[in-house]
């Protein structure tokens, strides 16, 4: 059983060489999405309690995404990078979340399916990163980052399945994706994550 769907439209070149051109800045956001992904997974902790059966499995995307960000911190620390003074608002992140249903089981569903749908374009935007570097260093990072990111998208899938019928969970994250392409359209080229 497939446990994610394919992204629908693929990141432009115009913003791997935004990256690539200015990987300094790409960085601070990097940085600011590893904190962010690890909130959120504690977030649906949190507010979702009594799902004990993805609870472990929440904590440890949790904890590895935060690993994630003291990995990327190393990264800034070597390049005389600093933290920016606040994390910015994900504009990309904030127009899929618009979307969410209401209800709560509904919510709990499209939070789940969000959270697929972003690690996957977080995937296919570290596999273009690794395939444009040319610091093996950096590209070694980065080829250990798509992967995880791939199986964070499989991972919030299978917390789905746990709760809602296959259909209804396919057919949402179907309608999710085209909602990603909307969103990943409307975004200017810069050099951050999303």
């Amino acid at each position: 059983m497939k446990l994610n769907l394919d992204i629908i439209v693929p990141s432009k070149r115009e913003w791997v060489e935004a990256v690539i051109n200015n990987f300094d800045e790409f960085l601070k956001d990097h940085a600011d999405c590893e904190r962010k992904a690890s909130a959120m997974a504690m977030s649906l902790v949190a507010k979702y309690p009594n799902r004990l059966e993805i609870i472990p499995e929440l904590i440890e995307t949790a904890v590895e995404e935060l690993e994630h960000f003291q990995q990327v911190y190393a990264l800034m620390e070597k390049r005389g990078i600093q933290l920016a003074h606040q994390i910015k608002e994900d504009p990309y992140v904030k127009e899929l979340v618009k979307k969410c249903h209401s209800g709560r089981e509904e919510r709990f569903l499209d939070r789940l399916l969000i959270a697929s749908v972003v690690e996957t374009r977080g995937a296919e935007r570290f596999k273009l990163v690794t395939e444009a570097l040319d610091d093996e260093e950096l590209k070694e990072f980065y080829k250990m980052l798509w992967i995880s990111e791939a199986k964070h998208g499989h991972i919030f899938v299978k917390m789905a399945l746990n709760y809602f019928d296959k259909d209804r969970v396919y057919d949402r994250l179907e309608w999710w994706i085209e909602q990603e392409a909307i969103a990943l359209n409307n975004l200017p080229i810069h050099p951050a994550l999303h």
